[in-house]
């Protein structure tokens, strides 16, 4: 198990942005409209070998592609400064993002499997376009499925050299066989300093409507659940699927901070664009997200008694009321997370 990050590390805490905008520096798209990069290949890959993928899209000292567990093809980046992050194309799943000390921010559970058997238990998996249970399996298809690289990016400013990956998924035989609709899903995963930034992007690509849900269910190491409390949620009302999954009833939280003693699996409506995670040592995780509405906190206390106490999941989340696109138009959210000393 990967050390807890150290609050004597941790940088200080990252000033909020305006939700619903993205400045030009702040965009984890890895777009070709800036000349400040250096772009690689944007022509889509299929041979996954990891030969082809470096030969197409590495960059020297900020994007590799490399074997993960049980061989499955990885990006990963490399930031100046020593963060780095890793983005397994099975799942599209970040699994890893350390900061320059080599400290793992992220968890991954014991029990997770890297032979495409199920979805990859932890990291930061993808919930689309179904969250939860529904008519489709389990948090729907995008987590167990391989996405294709479409371009990467290194931005040459020598004091901020931000490596970047976007990665898609298409619909195919295997997803209209369960939801029945033609789209593309971009997701770009940026590395600025050690903080990690994300864009998703739905685009619907056939002829007819379509409504989805979508969250990134992060996992975060912590020291001890009892010891990590998650801020700015206080007073917020929440879906409480710990009472009843089925029929979750609507419940208010207490002002002040959330702290675990027990199951905890609860849906925050219209949440701030911030919250945070203390991960129990001083350190903590600031999570500020636009186009998500929802932030929902989870720990499944003792139905994994194994590994419970070591992660807590807090999800940036579009999952109460879905997103309904007309054909050719385009959803966009975007996440930004960065460490601090609490």
């Amino acid at each position: 198990m990967p050390a807890v990050m150290s609050a004597r590390v941790a940088s200080a805490r990252p000033s909020a942005r305006a939700p619903g905008r993205v400045s030009a520096r702040q965009s984890s798209r890895c777009s070709p409209l800036s000349r400040s990069r250096v772009y690689a290949s944007s022509e889509t890959v299929t041979d996954d070998s990891l030969a082809a993928l470096n030969i197409k899209y590495a960059i020297p000292g900020s994007v590799e592609f490399v074997e993960g567990r049980e061989g499955l093809p990885a990006v990963k980046l490399t930031h100046a400064c020593g963060a780095s992050a890793e983005v397994y194309l099975f799942g599209g799943c970040v699994m890893s993002w350390k900061q320059a000390t080599g400290d793992e921010v992220l968890y991954v559970r014991p029990d997770a499997k890297f032979d495409k058997s199920k979805p990859i238990s932890g990291g930061m998996p993808h919930c689309f376009p179904q969250f939860g249970p529904g008519e489709m399996q389990q948090h729907g298809f995008a987590r167990n499925l391989d996405w294709e690289v479409s371009s990467t990016s290194a931005d040459v400013n020598p004091d901020d050299k931000d490596p970047c990956v976007e990665i898609t998924l298409r619909d195919n035989e295997y997803t209209r066989a369960m939801w029945d609709h033609a789209f593309e899903l971009h997701y770009s995963i940026t590395l600025h300093g050690e903080e990690l930034q994300t864009e998703y992007r739905v685009i619907n690509t056939g002829d007819k409507p379509f409504s989805f849900q979508a969250a990134l269910h992060s996992y975060f190491e912590v020291v001890n659940i009892k010891l990590a409390a998650v801020e700015g949620l206080g007073g917020m009302k929440y879906l409480d699927k710990v009472a009843d999954a089925e029929n979750p009833p609507t419940k208010e939280m207490p002002n002040g901070t959330l702290t675990f003693a027990g199951p905890v699996d609860s849906v925050f409506e219209n949440s701030p664009s911030e919250v945070s995670l203390l991960v129990g040592n001083g350190a903590g995780i600031a999570l500020q997200q636009t186009g998500f509405t929802d932030t929902i906190v989870w720990t499944p206390w003792e139905d994994m008694p194994d590994c419970y106490e070591s992660f807590c999941c807090v999800e940036n989340a579009k999952a109460v009321k879905p997103v309904t696109l007309d054909p050719n138009d385009t959803w966009n959210a975007t996440t930004r997370f960065a460490v601090y000393t609490a």
